[in-house]
């Protein structure tokens, strides 16, 4: 490869045994329990950086330049003045592309690192780490449900579902499967989240406030011309799909 990475990681992620399923066969699991043969594609949560990506790539907010300078997303107000001297250090989210720029972008203050990545285990980066951990706690559930980066994301799918599929919540429903983990629902799951949307629809036809609140969260502009309440609906989907532990893992 004359030291050329970028090419080594093309032939890694390109090669049978990287792009095995994670699926095995009960009598695989007993000949290769610990999986040291490579006989199935191991199974973890996503690194943080990249769970943020997943989610802004779906929702086709992603920006994918290369290179530039580091970029400030969203972040919790008042961090950076709890750990600065007399206050000082403010933290001013950008505007426009750099919300959406890819995580490995992200502008990095080591006494005070990025909340959202830190929950998904992300390294302080106080000292050198030969292997991360990989934790799974409640507070990562909240960041993906709470936290402005995937409300936005989970709107901005939204739209896309009402725009790019079917009129029916079934194709809908489909669309989103397809785009987050790459394959249609089953049966069980095409009804549980109809059962939920038919929900949310209601309860946001009674609340407008509530609509209107939800799809302002983020920068991005919302598509006026969708009815805010449906756009609210098919958020709440978008947001429990964004939330699949299928959507966020490497299978």
């Amino acid at each position: 490869m004359a030291w050329n990475i970028k090419a080594l990681q093309r032939l890694i992620v390109t090669s049978a045994t990287y792009r095995q399923s994670s699926n095995a066969s009960p009598a695989a699991i007993e000949r290769d329990p610990k999986n040291r043969l490579l006989a199935r594609g191991p199974r973890f949560r996503l690194p943080a950086e990249t769970v943020r990506d997943c989610a802004l790539a779906i929702a086709g907010l992603l920006r994918e330049k290369i290179g530039g300078p580091s970029v400030k997303p969203y972040q919790p107000a008042g961090l950076w003045e709890d750990v600065s001297v007399e206050r000082r250090a403010k933290y001013v989210a950008d505007k426009n592309d750099g919300l959406y720029r890819r995580s490995m972008y992200t502008f990095w203050k080591r006494t005070c690192p990025p909340p959202g990545m830190t929950a998904f285990d992300a390294p302080d980066r106080e000292t050198c780490l030969i292997r991360r951990a990989r934790t799974n706690t409640p507070l990562q559930a909240l960041v993906l449900l709470n936290d402005p980066t995937y409300v936005e994301s989970a709107r901005k799918l939204a739209e896309r579902l009402i725009k790019e599929a079917g009129p029916t919540p079934a194709e809908r429903i489909g669309l989103a499967f397809r785009l987050a983990i790459s394959r249609p629902p089953g049966a069980d799951e095409q009804r549980i989240v109809l059962a939920l949307y038919q929900e949310a629809n209601e309860r946001f036809r009674r609340d407008k406030a509530a609509s209107e609140k939800l799809v302002a969260v983020g920068d991005s502009p919302r598509d006026a011309s969708i009815d805010i309440s449906d756009l609210a609906a098919w958020t709440t989907i978008a947001s429990v799909v964004l939330n699949l532990d299928e959507t966020i893992s490497k299978e």
